[in-house]
Parts: C-alpha cells; structure tokens; sequence
C-alpha cells in the first residue's frame, strides 16, 4: 500500500481531489444559504448580497468541475502507471479489478462525469437568462453532485489503500481472453453485433438529424451499450492486431499512440449530449439543438476510428483477423 501512496501520481492526483473537494465544500455550504435566502422579486440588500454571492460560488464550482473533468483521464493514466509496480498486471485492467472498490469506482466516476456535463449546460442556460430562471435547479443539482463526489473521494481512498503490491492481479488476457466471446449480450455473435453496431449509429445520427430529444435518448444509451462491447471484442483487435488481444485499457498505451484516449473519449462525448438531449429538454422546457449536433459530431468521430483501424489492417494485409 506504501508504494502505491507513495508513487508521485497518486500523490498528485490525491492532492488535486483535496483541493477540488474543499472547493467544492465552500461551494456547498454557500449554494445552501443562497437556497435558503433566495428571493430574486426581493429589492433587500440581503437579496443583492446573495446575487454577488451567487456568481463567486457559480465560478468556484465551474473552476472546480472543469477540473474533475481533466482529471478523469488522468486517473486512468494512474492506473496504467500503477500496473508496474503491481505483480500481474500487464494495463490497467489489472489494477482497477486489484480489488472490488475498483471495478465501481471508474463506472461511477464516468456517471458523475455526465451529471457534471449537465450541470454545466445548465448553468450556461442560467447565466443567459437576466432572472436567474434556473438558478435554483442548477444548485439542488450542485448538491446531489456534491454529495456524489464526496462518496467518490471515499471510494479513491478505499481504492488505492486497499491495492497491494504483494499479491498478483489477474491480467487483462485472463480478464479479456477469448472466453469473453461467451459474455456478449443477449447471446449475440460478432456478425450481429457488429450489424447492429452500425444500425445504431445510424439510428442516432437520424434520431439526432430530426431533433426526437427521446428517441436520441434511447438510441445514444443503446449505442453506448453495445459500442463498449464491439470496441473490446473486435475493433480493439484491429487497434492491437492480435484476434486474441480483447482489452479496453492497453489501447490508452503509448504503444498504441493513446488512441483509446480518444475513442473513448469520442464515445462518452457523442452519447453524453445525445442523452442529455432529453434530460435537458425535460429541466428546461427547450430543445438545444447543438446537442444534436455534437452528438453527431462525436460519434462519427468514435466510429470513424474504430473503422478506420479495421480498414487499414485489411488494406495492408489483404485479409481481415
């Protein structure tokens, strides 16, 4: 557990959760008392003191948030370094399942992630009113969000105090092996996930091109979905060219160029604002139509290069894996 404390990314990292999480308490605390208080047809100097009070906190929580963003990737650039020093692991496959706080904690961050991509549409909707019209609903989200962190702050501290670098940690082949051919939803094959891969992607960009805030709802989690499953089990193969190579980590590799970063990245983008589409219309009254539009632009993005890399294989070896 020493070494693990000790290594100077976790330092780092733990030292930037600190200071988001004391800003975010500030926050807090201050988003409470305007909650209270708040009366925006009051002329009070109360009233006036907590609209100036108001945008110091709004600037405190977006500073802060934009940083937890950031370090998201970071975090999995800590667990790649993390592999090692821990017997066994080959990526961060190894390490995030070195214990069961891990296997939660990354999926969580990822859902605190899009709550913290609502939070800050909906307070950029909020700053361009002149009444502060969502100024309440962007707050009692701030407090659901808060208290998520708080738990997830936990959760990195249970995490990495409880990963020991005596015991060895399964590796990604055992965890991604070609037994992982049996765990695909729904009893479904290669062939049909795949068909069904780009029968999504074609039904986000037409649910997304219409503007059908909850049809983009339901095909952009539905691509999100079975994208995780087609990246690992086929075009990740493509990435590492090895049929038998099924792992959603290695690919954040600098052997890999950090494509995963971007593919990944890509898919959380393209499918957050196509979900957010209706959840948004739903808190706002109104279709946000740039929503679609990045939705589109991400998930082209994701699919491009997960063709890319099979085309390019064939191209140069003249068969397919």
């Amino acid at each position: 557990m020493s070494d693990i404390l000790l290594s100077n990314e976790v330092i780092v990292f733990l030292f930037i959760e600190s200071v988001v999480l004391l800003l975010l308490g500030i926050a807090f605390f201050n988003s409470i008392s305007i909650l209270r208080y708040w009366d925006f047809n009051s002329t009070s100097s109360k009233q006036f003191n907590l609209e100036k009070r108001s945008y110091l906190v709004v600037l405190i929580i977006l500073f802060s948030l934009i940083v937890k963003i950031a370090a998201l990737p970071f975090f999995a650039y800590i667990i790649d370094e993390l592999a090692l020093i821990i017997p066994g692991a080959m990526c961060g496959a190894g390490v995030i399942s070195a214990n069961t706080y891990g296997e939660f904690l990354l999926p969580f961050k990822v859902f605190i992630l899009f709550i913290t991509g609502i939070w800050l549409i909906l307070n950029k909707q909020d700053i361009k009113t002149k009444n502060f019209f969502y100024l309440e609903k962007k707050f009692w989200l701030f407090v659901f969000l808060f208290i998520l962190i708080i738990f997830e702050y936990v959760l990195d501290l249970y995490y990495l105090t409880n990963i020991s670098t005596e015991d060895p940690v399964t590796c990604c082949s055992v965890i991604y092996g070609e037994q992982s051919g049996s765990e695909l939803p729904f009893g479904l094959d290669t062939p049909k996930l795949l068909i069904l891969f780009y029968l999504l992607y074609f039904l986000t960009l037409f649910t997304n091109f219409s503007k059908q805030a909850l049809l983009s709802f339901i095909s952009n989690g539905l691509f999100l979905y079975f994208s995780y499953y087609a990246t690992v089990n086929f075009f990740g193969t493509y990435i590492y060219e090895l049929p038998t190579h099924k792992c959603p980590f290695c690919m954040l590799q600098k052997e890999y160029f950090y494509i995963g970063y971007f593919i990944w990245g890509s898919l959380f983008a393209g499918t957050f604002f196509g979900i957010s589409s209706f959840i948004l219309k739903t808190v706002l009254n109104k279709k946000l139509k740039y929503t679609f539009r990045f939705s589109n632009i991400f998930n082209f993005i994701f699919v491009f290069i997960c063709s890319f890399y099979v085309v390019r294989y064939y191209l140069v070896n003249g068969v397919f894996l």
